[in-house]
């Protein structure tokens, strides 16, 4: 009789401890703050330009129907060639109508400056050729671990000729949500 008493006992301290803990916890008490409700955000606002070279015996490529865009680029603060540079972008973006959807067509944003360090990947499966395109970011590491959002892309300068591909400033706009960094370890 004496086993059962203590079994008994025991069964219900352990139910009383549950139901304590559960009822003088401060976290299922805490109110979310407006902070808290909804993961911070980042807005950037960069360009992309082609880099300078000594030589201007660059001639003007002409866009074709069935030809991959490779391309490797300056990431810089403003539109002028002086601004000062915060990274790189490159990117393979095959504009042919079978190859829309393609996993393939992703520009990757790499930053080195002392704010940020890391990369950003822009997944391109809707380019629609015009002058603003908003694509998804779909990841990043470093500085933008986990990173989210949208990257909108315009054509900064009008002044090129349109057939100009090469010499043509693009204006960056970055929207980008990361998840709750209190739940990660250091």
């Amino acid at each position: 009789m004496l086993p059962r008493v203590i079994f008994c006992t025991t069964v219900s301290l352990a139910i009383l401890a549950v139901i304590l803990l559960a009822l003088l916890s401060p976290m299922s008490h805490k109110k979310p703050s407006k902070n808290n409700t909804k993961p911070p955000w980042l807005a950037l606002s960069l360009y992309i330009q082609q880099p300078q070279v000594a030589s201007s015996s660059t001639q003007p490529v002409k866009k074709s129907d069935a030809e991959a865009f490779i391309f490797h680029r300056m990431l810089t603060e403003g539109p002028e060639n002086t601004s000062r540079v915060v990274g790189k972008a490159q990117g393979f973006i095959v504009p042919v109508e079978q190859f829309a959807h393609s996993a393939f067509n992703i520009i990757y944003l790499s930053f080195d400056t002392k704010e940020y360090s890391g990369s950003l990947s822009v997944e391109a499966k809707h380019v629609a050729h015009k002058d603003r395109e908003e694509l998804t970011v779909v990841g990043g590491t470093g500085s933008f671990a986990f990173a989210r959002g949208f990257a909108v892309f315009a054509q900064a300068d009008h002044t090129q000729l349109p057939t100009d591909v090469d010499a043509s400033t693009y204006h960056v706009k970055l929207q980008l949500r990361f998840p709750n960094r209190s739940q990660i370890i250091p």
